[in-house]
C-alpha cells in the first residue's frame, strides 16, 4: 500500500474504525434491510473515509475543504441513518454507543480541519 499523506490523519484512522463499526452493526439488521438501509448506511460510512482521502491529496485548499465537507455531509447521513435503525428497533441504545462516539470525533476533527481551511482561503 502507498504510503500517503491521508494515512497520517488521526481522522481517517478513526472513519476507518466507523466503517468496521457500521458493518458490525448492519450485521443485526433484518434480512430484508440488505438491499436498502444496510446498504445505504455502509456506503455513506464508505464516502467519509473516501473523501478524508481524497480531499488530503488535493493541490488546493478550496478543494481540499470542498472534499471534506462532502466527508463531513456523509457523516451526517451515517448519523441519520443509525437513528432511523434506532427507531426501527434494529439497534438499541447501547448498540449505538461506540458509533455514535466515533461519529462525534470524526465530527469535530473535520469541522477543525474546514474551519482551519476556510480562514486560509479567505
Amino acid at each position: 500500500m502507498l504510503n500517503l499523506i491521508h494515512k497520517k490523519l488521526e481522522v481517517y484512522h478513526i472513519s476507518l474504525q466507523l466503517i468496521k463499526e457500521i458493518y458490525l452493526l448492519t450485521n443485526k439488521f433484518p434480512p430484508e434491510e440488505k438491499y436498502i438501509l444496510s446498504s445505504q448506511i455502509k456506503r455513506a460510512a464508505i464516502s467519509v473515509c473516501s473523501n478524508i482521502a481524497e480531499g488530503s491529496v488535493r493541490i488546493s485548499d478550496l478543494d481540499k475543504k470542498r472534499f471534506y465537507e462532502i466527508a463531513r455531509s456523509s457523516l451526517v447521513e451515517v448519523e441519520t441513518q443509525i437513528e432511523i435503525a434506532f427507531e426501527l428497533s434494529y439497534l438499541s441504545e447501547n448498540d449505538i454507543l461506540h458509533a455514535n462516539e466515533l461519529i462525534e470525533s470524526v465530527f469535530k476533527m473535520l469541522s477543525k480541519l474546514i474551519s482551519k481551511l476556510a480562514n486560509k482561503t479567505s
